[in-house]
């Protein structure tokens, strides 16, 4: 499986605060990449370490399987991205502000409707960027990122202040990039349902620290189903069922079983009709995946 992106103990402190800490990302060719972790966790610190716009205190990074400390402007060039708001030229129309970045980039002229076809701003290229709005916006940063045709894609908080058309827009853009374009796309982001939608791996960043990495449904594995049992006079239920052994716990006028097994479910049904309750439901409780997630940063850990 080829990589294109990799890093190793990647570490980046400022003074005695560690930004991010000895993490090593692994990025396989045409996947979309959540970089998922709550605000301050260092998903922006590591991204401007991939980019080089920030040198790492310790570790290093290999984009294309090449060191990004020894071969920085080559991989560069294969590398767009879009770092929180995007520049751009208001008096200018799309198409001129694309073309001021054309020749900068020596890109050929016709990349430029090349790639507005792409970002779905062709029928606004002749528009005054000024009259955007906010999703335009965001589209023209990215159709300005994929001018040079690049191999990698990194985006740092896309949907950020979109709305509900601009975050639809901007996720079916970056699902598609990957197999119409032969590219990889890294995408951060603080919103699990976002990431949820468009990638295929995530990494989790929690204070610094990898704490999860690999297919979102090794992900939702992570849920501990429970079964939940309502009954009348819950409390009394919870007494009567510790008094006969079972493990169950209370929460909010419910009971949870700590042994799931469908002996243990039966057990406990038997036990609390033969004590004259009432069952009312017995059901299975899953975690949704923003649960997860949750509880995963809360807790800083996998376990």
């Amino acid at each position: 499986m080829e990589f294109i992106v990799q890093t190793n103990n990647l570490t980046k402190r400022f003074g005695k605060h560690t930004a991010v800490s000895a993490i090593n990302l692994k990025i396989r060719k045409g996947e979309v990449y959540g970089f998922l972790g709550p605000n301050g966790a260092g998903k922006s610190t590591t991204i401007r370490m991939l980019l080089g716009l920030m040198k790492p205190t310790y570790g290093s990074i290999r984009i294309f399987n090449e060191d990004l400390n020894k071969n920085r402007i080559k991989i560069l060039k294969q590398v767009g991205s879009l770092v929180e708001n995007p520049s751009y030229y208001p008096h200018l129309t799309a198409y001129e502000n694309l073309e001021a970045l054309r020749k900068i980039l020596g890109a050929p002229k016709s990349r430029i409707e090349e790639v507005l076809a792409i970002v779905r701003l062709s029928d606004v290229a002749n528009k005054k960027v000024k009259s955007f709005s906010l999703g335009m916006k965001q589209r023209l940063g990215i159709a300005a990122a994929l001018l040079h045709s690049p191999k990698l894609l990194i985006l740092d908080e896309p949907t950020n202040g979109l709305d509900p058309n601009g975050i639809i827009e901007m996720r079916n853009l970056i699902r598609r990039l990957p197999k119409e374009y032969d590219m990889t796309v890294l995408i951060s982001s603080h919103i699990l349902s976002e990431i949820d939608q468009i990638a295929t791996s995530v990494g989790v960043i929690s204070k610094g620290s990898l704490i999860f990495q690999g297919p979102i449904e090794e992900m939702r594995k992570k849920a501990n189903p429970k079964i939940r049992i309502t009954v009348n006079e819950p409390q009394l239920a919870y007494q009567s069922l510790l008094a006969n052994g079972i493990q169950v716990d209370s929460q909010n006028q419910h009971l949870y079983l700590s042994e799931q097994t469908d002996n243990e479910v039966a057990k406990a049904v038997k036990c609390l009709i033969k004590n004259d309750f009432s069952v009312y439901r017995v059901e299975e409780e899953k975690q949704s995946l923003e649960d997860i997630f949750l509880q995963m940063t809360k807790e800083g850990n996998l376990q």
